[in-house]
């Protein structure tokens, strides 16, 4: 699947808080229908939501969406915290795909889609909702797909001498000790929240023992207890203590660390696809390209950590499920639409509108996915919660220098296997 995936790709907290258990209302005669996101004013794909539920609303009166976002991070542990009591879950909800929804699915949570898919099969390929789909049925609407790509402050790599972007992991360590002799500090990274600092290690250790490898480590089909995995934590270390990472990164959240890149404090910033529009638009020259092959013999420079991950999905409580999964289609065709347009996202749904004023480096992304040899979804989206929560917890440990490779795969093997 992870093959036909890639090929595919080719082509085209607390549950007391406000929102909870206000599915299928009416409100003046108006059905409302309830909705959770992650899309804070703050967030790249802001403004694809705003645009694409005020063009539903415009499209259906008498059905309004009233929702709330919440920060990515205070999110996780509110829909996670759901799970114990999923009658409080709104209508429509924004998840991961992967376990993090295979956990609702399995939980009889979510509502199957399979129905309100039928009338968009010519314009969402089905591999796209691969990764929501559990048993044979779907049970979540994608909106975007991305991947973990590195982006380059040019002209900070000018001033150190470089006209290109790394293509070996022998040219990076050159270009980041140029970058250092010009005081030109090389990364960030978001000590805070430790997903970004995953959007470091996992590209590594990807480039050390290939995407079906680490496929297998996320799903649990294969031991944590890898020597590839150990020397790829043991690279990382290595590059922040040759000052590679801002020191102050630790104690940064990843808005504060996009930020410093975007004013042109750091020449590189390790992270989601969906930043390619802010990058683009950034007062500098950037460009967007993928952390080096470490061993060749195991992996190839196209193979990307990402998919179709970011979805929407329906309470199996709502009381107007079916209405409720059709407006999830409408509004994830819609956001696709605009968050292509906006830079925030590469489309799982085929463009059926205008895409010349796509941005450059959108396109740029979208030509590194398009030569893809295959993808691994997000480790912490990958596995279930409790299994994430663990490899999360020894991540943040290896930013922090409190373990070393040896310990990062000994500690996993025995704690999830």
């Amino acid at each position: 699947m992870k093959k036909i995936l890639a090929l595919a790709l080719v082509l085209c907290i607390a549950l007391g808080m406000i929102g909870c258990s206000a599915s299928g209302k009416k409100e003046d005669g108006e059905t409302v229908l309830t909705m959770w996101c992650i899309a804070t004013e703050s967030d790249a794909n802001h403004e694809a939501y705003e645009k694409a539920i005020a063009e539903y609303e415009a499209a259906h009166p008498g059905i309004k969406i009233e929702w709330e976002a919440f920060e990515n991070e205070s999110y996780k542990t509110k829909i996670k915290a759901a799970m114990s009591d999923p009658e409080t879950l709104p209508d429509i909800f924004f998840t991961w795909a992967g376990a993090f929804l295979g956990d609702f699915a399995e939980a009889g949570a979510v509502y199957c889609v399979d129905e309100a898919y039928k009338p968009y099969k010519d314009v969402l390929p089905e591999v796209m909702l691969a990764n929501s789909t559990y048993g044979g049925k779907h049970y979540g609407v994608p909106l975007t797909y991305n991947f973990v790509g590195m982006f380059a402050n040019m002209d900070l790599l000018a001033e150190a001498g470089w006209d290109h972007v790394p293509e070996t992991y022998e040219d990076l360590t050159a270009c980041c000790d140029a970058l250092l002799a010009k005081g030109i500090i090389p990364f960030g990274c978001a000590g805070k929240e430790t997903w970004c600092v995953t959007e470091y290690l996992e590209p590594i250790i990807l480039k050390t023992i290939g995407y079906e490898a680490l496929g297998d480590v996320f799903n649990g089909d294969a031991t944590w207890n890898n020597p590839g995995i150990a020397s790829a934590v043991d690279v990382m270390q290595e590059m922040i203590d040759k000052g590679y990472f801002d020191p102050n990164g630790m104690a940064l959240g990843n808005d504060e660390v996009k930020a410093n890149f975007l004013a042109g404090k750091t020449a590189f910033y390790q992270n989601g696809t969906w930043n390619c529009g802010e990058v683009n638009d950034a007062d500098f020259n950037a460009q967007i390209c993928l952390f080096p092959v470490m061993d060749a013999e195991h992996a190839t420079y196209n193979q990307l950590i990402g998919g179709p991950n970011d979805s929407l999905a329906v309470s199996a409580y709502s009381k107007n499920k079916e209405l409720a999964a059709e407006a999830a289609f409408e509004l994830g065709k819609s956001i696709c639409h605009y968050a292509y347009l906006i830079g925030s996202g590469l489309p799982a749904w085929t463009p059926d509108y205008d895409v010349s004023e796509v941005k450059p480096l959108v396109v740029a992304a979208g030509e590194l996915a398009a030569k893809a040899d295959g993808m691994v979804l997000f480790g912490d989206n990958a596995m279930s919660a409790d299994p994430a929560n663990t490899y999360l917890s020894y991540v943040a440990k290896v930013y922090g220098k409190e373990i070393d490779g040896a310990g990062f795969i000994s500690s996993l093997a025995k704690d999830l296997q």
